[in-house]
């Protein structure tokens, strides 16, 4: 009997109950496959696509009589063309959910977060609260979600999270309550929780990236009750990961790990775990044929953006539009591709890492810094232009050994004074993303 009292306290002991209050759900530890993952791909894929123009809040800005929006509308539909029209044109004809899932593994990423539901309200997946408005019974007539899900977890390396708005601009019962004062629930209780509900037990999601909740408390959209099932009950309690977008006054302060805003931007390491998101086209997180090429990041920007979160303890989480058929646009396949090779020679600076007593220096050039248990890398995103190279932190030791990551010959280097040190850098090779590593053992 004692041992089996002993084996039930070692299986039970580390599986707490969590009451539906900020307090007890802000004190479970983070799975930490997030926090050693570092790099995800967000992608933002609905009717919205069919537009394409302007961004994803296509919608909500021609009914606010945006007048690009208007002038777009009026040029090229017929008087009275509703926004549901534009369903039927999401046909997603060339969309190969394998194709994705490899582009996506190729670019070293970790996770991806993909829009279950954007604030338009379109499903993309069948969910039984949204009917005739989903992808299943309209548009491309397939279940988006769950041939994703499937090719993803083909690529074991990968996770797969989803993105969920909790409001819709137009529904009728979320109009009802907002017009309440969010004294009613009904949009709740008939719409946002069983299609989280059904999105969970469905597909089993590693991380849930809610949004749309800005308009209303916590306590109109559930969140606690809702964030106690998934932790204590749920088909993936052990493993899933929530961002802090869960009603009013929740951003920076309760959930999982920390957005804060969209494209959050700290100037020191925030304490909590926390993630960037940032679009690869500038100006819009879904597609949009109006976009130009000077619009797009390019790659030495999304890497120093990258490199910067990471060494700040951030995970960064990187968007892509696909058109409405399905196609990856190349330009953003390409950058993806890019990162994967550069990830290829430096990833061990970035997965896995965390920030080092010193986020960044000055050196011979500007350096940010990530370290390990058994390593400090230095990483420049600047040529410097000669071969001696000075770092003025790191603390050496007759164990020192430094290395160019994708160079296995050991450097040459000196001590200088109580700290730092100078090391003679080979030519520097080629890279596109214009940045590099220095490894450092042995260093304090």
């Amino acid at each position: 009997m004692l041992l089996l009292l002993k084996c039930y306290v070692s299986v039970s002991g580390s599986t707490a109950r969590y009451t539906p209050d900020w307090k007890s759900l802000d004190a479970r530890p983070l799975p930490s496959w997030y926090d050693q993952s570092k790099f995800g791909i967000f992608i933002h894929w609905g009717v919205f696509s069919v537009p394409s123009f302007g961004s994803e809040w296509f919608w909500w800005n021609w009914k606010q009589n945006s007048s690009s929006y208007v002038s777009f509308m009026t040029k090229n539909y017929p008087p009275g063309f509703e926004y549901a029209e534009f369903a039927p044109g999401f046909k997603a004809e060339f969309w190969d959910a394998d194709e994705w899932a490899e582009i996506f593994e190729a670019s070293g990423a970790k996770y991806i977060v993909f829009t279950s539901k954007h604030h338009e309200g379109f499903t993309n997946w069948g969910s039984p609260t949204s009917w005739n408005w989903n992808s299943v019974d309209n548009g491309p007539h397939r279940d988006i979600v769950g041939e994703l899900a499937t090719a993803v977890r083909k690529r074991k390396s990968v996770h797969f999270g989803l993105y969920h708005s909790l409001f819709e601009w137009f529904h009728p019962l979320y109009l009802s309550d907002k017009a309440s004062n969010f004294t009613k629930q009904d949009f709740v209780s008939s719409k946002v929780m069983p299609e989280f509900y059904d999105l969970v037990t469905r597909y089993k999601p590693e991380l849930i990236w809610s949004d749309g909740d800005w308009e209303a408390p916590d306590t109109y959209w559930n969140s606690t009750e809702f964030l106690a099932w998934l932790y204590n009950d749920s088909p993936v309690k052990d493993v899933i990961v929530v961002n802090d977008r869960w009603g009013q006054g929740c951003y920076c302060k309760h959930g999982g790990y920390y957005n804060c805003a969209d494209k959050y931007t700290p100037t020191e390491p925030p304490k909590h775990k926390w993630e960037k998101c940032n679009s690869m086209d500038k100006y819009s997180w879904g597609y949009r044929r109006n976009m130009k090429f000077s619009d797009v990041l390019d790659l030495p920007a999304i890497i120093q953006d990258f490199v910067y979160t990471v060494a700040l303890g951030g995970n960064y989480l990187l968007n892509i539009g696909p058109a409405s058929d399905g196609k990856i646009p190349i330009v953003f396949e390409e950058r993806l591709r890019s990162i994967g090779a550069w990830l290829k020679i430096n990833g061990e600076a970035i997965y896995g890492t965390k920030p080092w007593r010193l986020s960044t220096e000055n050196g011979t050039v500007p350096v940010w810094y990530t370290s390990t248990d058994s390593a400090v890398y230095a990483i420049f995103l600047t040529n410097p232009g000669q071969y001696s190279f000075q770092l003025f932190t790191p603390v050496t030791s007759e164990k020192t050994v430094v290395t160019l990551l994708g160079i296995p010959d050991p450097l040459k280097w000196a001590p200088l004074h109580s700290s730092g040190l100078v090391m003679l850098l080979p030519e520097l090779p080629y890279t596109p993303a214009q940045a590099w590593v220095i490894k450092m053992q042995g260093v304090a």
